[in-house]
């Protein structure tokens, strides 16, 4: 990773404005404003990641890295172009270390099984806590 300035400030969140920018909600349950706090299962997606992937869905729908034809290259251009943005957005080394993930579990399950296999051996402990999310409990019973 390369350094970061810790000293750096920034300007408190506006959660009212982000809370704007997800259109789920706006909704009212029970008569009070929805808040979400299940995001280990799925997030709600802010209205650009919604356009975003109508948009998609509309116009280069095809696998990336999977096929030679005007779609698919338009589709894995468009995820790599994201790759390096992410990677640039975490302040990251390299493109090709970003992994997409579709939620929080497939991403656990992936660390478990592919770095938990490698580098966990007979007797070594996983220490979790008893309030963990199901998604992270279950991966590390390897």
């Amino acid at each position: 990773m390369n350094p970061v300035d810790t000293q750096t400030k920034t300007a408190p969140l506006d959660v009212e404005q982000i809370r704007q920018d997800f259109p789920i909600l706006r909704r009212k349950v029970h008569g009070k404003r929805l808040v979400y706090l299940d995001n280990a299962a799925t997030s709600q997606k802010p209205q650009s990641v919604i356009d975003a992937i109508s948009h998609y869905y509309s116009h280069s729908n095809a696998n990336v890295h999977r096929g030679v034809h005007c779609l698919a290259e338009e589709a894995t251009e468009a995820y790599e172009t994201v790759r390096r943005k992410v990677c640039q957005f975490i302040n990251g080394d390299d493109p090709n270390s970003i992994v997409f993930t579709r939620n929080t579990t497939e991403s656990v399950n992936l660390v478990a099984h592919a770095w938990g296999r490698k580098f966990l051996g007979k007797g070594d402990e996983v220490v979790l806590t008893v309030t963990e999310h199901h998604s992270n409990l279950v991966p590390w019973q390897l």
